[in-house]
């Protein structure tokens, strides 16, 4: 967890804030239109949580989460990692935005994983 350079935890983290803004501004647009925002809602607690985490372990920032919240994003967030994985396996080869932006994405889910399983450990 700590081998991650000071550069790349930065990096991390802003995938994490960037997952989160998008999932905020789907909920809204979804929210407005009366659609179902359960999945959402559920995905965006997950991501909150992963960042709280990785802040937690990296910057020692406090969370306020409980280890049924631990639990419930874990399992979110690693439901998620296969159709990213699967979103990156079909991008071409070579270096592209996107394909950095998934790498980051899958990393940062990993690691929150990671630290989600090493927190309940303790």
């Amino acid at each position: 967890m700590d081998n991650e350079s000071n550069v790349d935890k930065l990096e991390l983290i802003k995938s994490f804030q960037s997952t989160i803004r998008k999932l905020e501004n789907s909920l809204d647009t979804m929210t407005k239109k009366g659609a179902n925002t359960t999945l959402v809602k559920k995905r965006l607690k997950a991501n909150y949580i992963g960042l709280a985490i990785l802040e937690n372990v990296w910057n020692q920032r406090r969370h306020q989460y409980t280890q049924e919240d631990l639990v419930g994003a874990r399992n979110v967030l690693t439901g998620l990692l296969p159709s990213i994985e699967n979103s990156y396996a079909k991008l071409k080869e070579g270096s592209s935005p996107q394909r950095t932006l998934l790498e980051r994405r899958i990393k940062a889910l990993e690691l929150a994983v990671q630290a989600i399983d090493e927190l309940s450990n303790e």
